[in-house]
């Protein structure tokens, strides 16, 4: 870990990871849509990848702002959650189940998103960068959002479908 011997330097190292777990996510996104079965599920992903690609424009723009180069420093955080996502494209089985998997894994990384703009969006607040903390608090919303999006298809049409196949087979 760097020096950090102020708020500020904290707050421009918690930017620093956020923009490359952001960077990792546009590399890993669309392999996970590939292996998504569920129509809806697949453009979930499609969607969140355009997402994800504003979200690192959003956080080019605090840097420009705050006239801080765009570094990334490792999110070993995201790095991990990644590989674990990773697991479930190489697993075989049943395609519903395949697919509740890959929302478990997507649902783990929008949470530690969420945890990581809103830590970072109250640093910006209580440093006074209000350009800065409206900018997080969008992206904010938007990963709350699909968060909420992957649980709906958790509880709606994946799980439906899995209920009925193993009513049928019982």
């Amino acid at each position: 870990m760097s020096h950090l011997g102020s708020l500020q330097d904290l707050f421009v190292e918690q930017l620093q990871d956020i923009y490359d777990a952001e960077n990792q996510l546009i590399e890993s996104i669309p392999a996970m849509a590939s292996a998504a079965h569920d129509q809806d599920l697949r453009d979930a992903f499609t969607h969140h990848l355009d997402e994800t690609r504003e979200h690192l424009n959003r956080l080019r723009e605090i840097f420009r702002g705050l006239s801080l180069p765009a570094e990334r420093k490792r999110c070993k955080a995201m790095a991990g959650l990644i590989k674990e996502a990773e697991e479930v494209l190489t697993a075989s089985g049943d395609r519903d189940v395949l697919d509740a998997a890959l929302i478990a894994a997507a649902q783990r990384i929008e949470h530690y998103e969420i945890a990581s703009y809103g830590t970072v969006r109250a640093f910006a607040k209580r440093l006074d960068y209000s350009e800065a903390a409206r900018l997080l608090d969008k992206t904010l919303t938007e990963e709350g959002n699909a968060d909420k999006k992957l649980t709906k298809l958790a509880e709606g049409t994946l799980l439906q479908r899995s209920i009925n196949k193993e009513a049928a087979s019982a």
